[in-house]
């Protein structure tokens, strides 16, 4: 990618622990860009193509943390996090400890307070792109934590992809990569709901895909629009002259007729039906779709 590393930064040594396929996506990426890599996996021989192509084998996750001032580190969960770091004898002290490993943010401010204990810096992060786009223009990583620490590890993570700096609350990055993963599910379960709809009266799902995604989502489900609605939210202003909740309701209640009368699955359906029933018995009836907002921090609100 062009510019890898931030201005006055140049190559230099980091460490990588776990070989998964997003951490050997890493792992090349960092050896792309002329970084000294050392690595270390539970499974020793995942490392064996690596170290052929120059990278350094550690013998442990600490001696992975010694020998490098950045090591960033790509497990399944924090709790495997842990113990790969059980071990550590304190040797590890002044380093830095980047973790992209998925989990909440609790579990991510715990592991910061883990790693403070044993003089560790800590950053968490997120991995928002595939495998095989780590490195390339337009990858996106997010970070969180203490800024200094992000600002003295830049160039590493420039080698990543472009880094997206969001805080000091160590679980925002989690935080933002879990809210946009439900986006994304929910989209993907929408589209493949009403694909199965079409095709309870055989209309391919390809067929139905020149309608669908060709139109009505770039037309209808504009995301340019919500962007502009955005500080609607924030204000918790939601005008209902264009079309009300209770309208909506009315289309939903058809949606999960509709599931039933055509033998498709109908959870979906129910779940959104019952979301705006809620909203509309909080007394958002006559207030536009976008005050189900409302509804889904009022929870937050009660605790």
């Amino acid at each position: 990618m062009t510019s890898p590393h931030a201005p006055g930064q140049e190559a230099g040594r980091v460490s990588l622990i776990g070989l998964g396929p997003m951490g050997i996506a890493l792992a090349e990426a960092l050896l792309g860009n002329g970084h000294h890599l050392t690595v270390w996996n539970r499974t020793p021989e995942k490392a064996d193509d690596l170290v052929a192509r120059g990278a350094r084998r550690a013998r442990s996750a600490t001696e992975a943390v010694a020998v490098s001032p950045t090591t960033i580190v790509c497990l399944d969960n924090y709790e495997t996090l842990q113990r790969v770091f059980a071990p550590s004898d304190g040797s590890t002290a002044g380093g830095t400890v980047i973790n992209l490993t998925s989990g909440t943010p609790n579990e991510a401010r715990a592991a910061s307070a883990w790693f403070a204990d044993r003089g560790i810096d800590y950053l968490d992060g997120a991995v928002m792109v595939p495998p095989p786009a780590v490195g390339t223009p337009g990858a996106v990583l997010l970070y969180s934590g203490a800024r200094d620490v992000f600002d003295r590890h830049a160039g590493a993570l420039a080698s990543l992809g472009e880094p997206r700096y969001l805080g000091d609350d160590v679980g925002l990055a989690v935080l933002y990569n879990t809210a946009l993963l439900e986006m994304m599910y929910a989209t993907m379960n929408g589209w493949l709901h009403a694909a199965a709809l079409l095709d309870s009266a055989n209309v391919s799902a390809q067929e139905f895909s020149e309608l669908a995604l060709g139109w009505f989502m770039p037309a209808v489900v504009d995301y340019a629009s919500l962007a502009e609605q955005a500080p609607e939210l924030d204000a918790a202003e939601y005008p209902g002259a264009l079309g009300t909740l209770a309208m909506n309701l009315n289309a939903l209640e058809h949606i999960a007729r509709t599931s039933e009368e055509q033998g498709v699955h109908t959870d979906q359906p129910r779940v959104m039906k019952q979301i705006a029933e809620q909203a509309v018995a909080a007394g958002y009836g006559t207030q536009n779709y976008l005050a189900v907002y409302e509804l889904f921090k009022a929870a937050r609100t009660r605790s």
